[in-house]
């Protein structure tokens, strides 16, 4: 049986969306996900824990909280961080900005997201995996 929903606690820190990547396109890989998904899917994972990273807050123990799973056709994905976000929607694209591009890539790529702000800063994301 092939496992369908994963949890991961990851450090707080700028290195973690390689390591998160790289745990997702295994899971996604094992469930013989179409490439593009993949690649989408880790795209937006990226920005997400981007995000939490310059916006948000660790938990206690220095971690955020990471998952993913497939249902109905989809694949959910969120991330859970300490923080208490209150601006959370997606600014227009400038070529010329660094940064701010989070959710614009996220609702982009994504065929759904949404905003948790119930328990710390929850970012969710949907794609379909056909």
């Amino acid at each position: 049986m092939v496992h369908r929903h994963d949890v991961v606690r990851l450090p707080f820190e700028s290195s973690t969306p390689g390591i998160a990547r790289t745990k997702l396109a295994a899971f996604l890989t094992l469930n013989r996900t179409p490439l593009p998904v993949i690649d989408n899917a880790l795209i937006v994972l990226s920005e997400m824990i981007a995000n939490a990273v310059s916006h948000g807050a660790p938990d206690a123990d220095g971690t955020m909280e990471i998952s993913w799973s497939i249902l109905d056709g989809h694949l959910l994905l969120s991330v859970r961080d300490a923080g208490h976000g209150t601006d959370l929607v997606p600014r227009p694209f400038d070529e010329d900005s660094l940064g701010g591009r989070g959710l614009s890539i996220i609702s982009r790529v994504a065929d759904k997201w949404s905003v948790d702000l119930s328990e710390g800063t929850c970012v969710r994301a949907e794609l379909a995996l056909a």
